[in-house]
């Protein structure tokens, strides 16, 4: 028989991703997002188990197969007991969620360390978009790694600062709800910069409950945070957050960080099943920043670790963003998935990389700022067929997404108050339309999954310094295959093969002045690679892959524009384990390795600086124990080259952080978060870089840092009803 059915909350809202299995069988499915299944080949009396994280397990017996079965989960503590290997199931995005469950949020872009081996190092302030490490990139702000929320993407093309820039600060962290990611570029939906990977955030459809909640901290550091159901029912629901953040840092000069989110967001399900998501959120920022110090100036105690060279770097940036989504079914082997985004942002940043080396008067300060208006829409379609015992999957989709950057702009001054000199200043229309489609063939135990991405760009540029006024154009297009299989070796245990060709494009200001070899070049990557659970709690998971580049970039700060540079190779191997100790105690680390190299390049020159070769994270975590959560976490990176030759060394860095919190009763909970608990000495980020101090007379290159926190403790207060 065929059994149908629905899974639902307690509160009457869908569960998607659910687990069901045929106990005594292999024969499973899994939830839709309306929480819809369906499965086949099912006798009388044969029992279906229900299984997902954070809710309790269910049995149910078929007695009439005929009966459409309504099903309801009720929440209960995480249990690794519920995480599945299964072809049906992306066991990594479930290991995610059990992460994000587990381990307090700090921030929105502190979340994307719950990618294994994904690193984050903020150098400007706090109000800067962080910097970025993965399988061996320095991936600057974004440029090899696709960032977005709720299916709108973060990243920034051709940005004042760099391509690719993606500042996740107008997320609010306690909205996040599940998180999506994947490494390589073997997804046919993912496009521009899912290089070393994606990584997509998902809001809240709803509150559980309202709340406020105040924290105060070492270095005048405050948050304000308030959620609130507006709408609460079981086809309607609509909340509001809003957040407040001030902190002047550890450094001698106060950051004087302010910055002032607003989120909302409607979901309603209609009486057919369709799901309509409206969003809404403003965010602004000020800051102001030491900037990166060079080594001698700390050695010869010129300054402190905290201290600045040019304490007036610093900057500003708004963005609001209206996301509306549409999700349907056509009928019950049929999806459609609709999305219209659009964006307002605003940035202007002042930075000094150099100091007195161009300008001895002066100094060197340059401002970048922009103007940008982003339009996108995206449409998913998806169709199952059943052949015979077999599954097929038909997927297609198109996007649309339009940049328009009214006076992007690089200029010399003074003091972030004078204008010495306008570098660059022009007008940027970039437009991205893309087209994929596929096939999910399954059968047996085994999954093959085969598509193709069509990829079109056009470059428009408008040189505001140029007295023609001549507009400049140029358009690319890329056809990116891929091919992913999995096995399903037991019920316990998952081998998979991902192939596949990325891209990310290069900066219109690049393309149009023809300096790229590659308006879009290519990326070619495969991961082999294994997910195996031994015992109800324990995961193990471990990945071999290599990954070719036809270019890589050099961002040149003080140019504001990216460079291409020559070929490259990266491969290594990811290893990852989860293991529950007892009801309410968690153990998670990862390793990771990345050999990365410039092919063109002579050997011992061929260092591509500040790739990442050892990185690890991990923690013990305590969850619900008679009101108690807490956890202890350490994140670690080796020494790394700073230069092409490794004659400069970044020195790497293992610091811990501690979280502690505890339930007085249901709505009242206190907590403290302790950063840099061992209060030991360590640089967040690090360059090579050739400066002159204003008393120096020639330039030094050495390595310019920007400390990282020292003992910083902070309490919070949360009142939920």
């Amino acid at each position: 028989h065929t059994i149908t059915g629905y899974v639902t909350d307690e509160n009457g809202r869908p569960i998607k991703d659910l687990y069901i299995l045929q106990k005594g069988t292999e024969n499973h499915t899994h939830t839709n997002s309306q929480g819809f299944f369906s499965i086949e080949n099912v006798d009388k009396n044969q029992v279906l188990l229900f299984t997902h994280v954070g809710y309790e397990s269910s049995e149910v017996v078929i007695d009439d197969p005929a009966v459409v079965l309504q099903i309801i989960m009720n929440t209960t503590s995480v249990d690794l007991d519920a995480v599945v290997i299964s072809n049906n199931v992306d066991t990594f995005n479930t290991l995610a969620l059990l992460d994000l469950q587990i381990n307090p949020v700090n921030s929105s872009q502190e979340i994307l360390q719950t990618v294994p081996g994904l690193f984050i190092g903020q150098h400007a302030g706090g109000g800067k978009a962080e910097q970025l490490f993965l399988r061996g990139f320095d991936i600057d702000h974004g440029t090899d790694v696709a960032i977005g929320v709720d299916g709108m993407p973060v990243n920034m093309v051709s940005h004042a600062h760099g391509q690719g820039y993606a500042d996740l600060h107008f997320l609010i962290p306690e909205t996040i709800n599940s998180i999506d990611y994947g490494k390589g570029s073997y997804d046919a939906s993912k496009g521009n910069f899912a290089t070393a990977g994606h990584v997509n955030l998902n809001t809240k459809e709803f509150l559980q409950r309202n709340l406020i909640q105040t924290e105060i901290g070492d270095f005048n550091y405050q948050r304000l945070l308030s959620m609130f159901n507006v709408v609460d029912n079981s086809n309607t629901s609509a909340y509001v957050a809003t957040e407040y953040i001030t902190f002047d840092g550890p450094f001698d000069s106060p950051q004087n960080f302010d910055r002032f989110n607003i989120f909302s967001k409607l979901n309603h399900r209609t009486k057919t099943g369709g799901e309509f998501n409206l969003t809404a959120s403003y965010f602004t920022s000020e800051w102001d920043a030491s900037g990166q110090i060079p080594e001698r100036a700390v050695a010869s105690g010129l300054i402190g670790r905290f201290g600045s060279i040019d304490d007036t770097e610093g900057g500003s940036t708004s963005r609001t963003n209206l996301n509306l989504t549409y999700n349907f079914n056509l009928s019950d082997t049929e999806q459609l998935k609709t999305q219209a985004y659009y964006t307002h942002y605003n940035f202007e940043l002042f930075s000094n990389f150099t100091f007195f080396l161009e300008d001895p008067l002066n100094g060197d300060q340059i401002k970048q700022q922009e103007s940008r208006d982003l339009v996108g829409i995206n449409a998913f379609y998806n169709k199952e067929y059943i052949i015979g015992d077999n599954n097929l999957d038909w997927y297609t989709g198109i996007s649309l997404r339009n940049d328009r950057t009214d006076g992007s702009s690089l200029a010399r001054t003074l003091n972030r108050r004078t204008t010495l000199e306008q570098i660059q200043l022009g007008d940027i229309k970039e437009t991205n339309s893309s087209l994929w489609t596929g096939l999910e063939y399954t059968t047996g135990n085994w999954n093959i999954d085969a598509g193709i991405r069509l990829e079109h760009f056009k470059f428009v540029y408008r040189d505001g310094l140029d007295n023609s006024f001549d507009t400049l154009s140029q358009d690319a297009t890329a056809l990116l295959p891929k091919l992913n299989l999995a096995y399903q070796a037991s019920s316990n245990w998952q081998l998979y093969l991902k192939n596949g060709i990325g891209l990310h494009s290069n900066d219109t200001r690049v393309v149009i002045q023809n300096e790229a070899d590659k308006i879009l070049p290519k990326s070619y990557g495969s991961d082999l690679g294994t997910i195996f659970k031994p015992t109800n709690r324990l995961v193990v998971n471990t990945a071999l892959w290599y990954l070719y580049l036809e270019q890589e970039f050099v961002y040149v700060g003080d140019a504001g524009v990216i460079e291409p540079s020559g070929k490259t190779e990266r491969y290594g191997f990811d290893l990852g384990l989860n293991y529950q100790l007892t009801d309410y105690l968690f153990l998670d680390t990862n390793l990771n390795y990345a050999h990365a190299r410039a092919i063109e390049e002579a050997s011992g020159e061929d260092y591509i600086p500040l790739a990442p070769e050892w990185t690890s994270t991990g923690g013990l975590s305590l969850k619900n124990y008679k009101g108690w959560n807490a956890s202890l976490r350490y994140r670690y990176i080796a020494d790394r080259a700073a230069n092409e030759d490794k004659s400069i060394i970044a020195q790497g860095y293992f610091v811990n952080e501690l979280n502690v919190n505890y339930d007085f009763s249901k709505r009242l909970n206190v907590g403290f978060t302790i950063e840099n608990l061992f209060d030991v000495e360590w640089n967040e980020t690090q360059f090579a870089t050739e400066t002159r101090l204003q008393n120096e007379t020639a330039s030094v290159e050495e390595i310019h840092f920007t400390p990282g926190t020292p003992f910083f403790i902070k309490g919070r207060l949360v009142y939920s009803f």
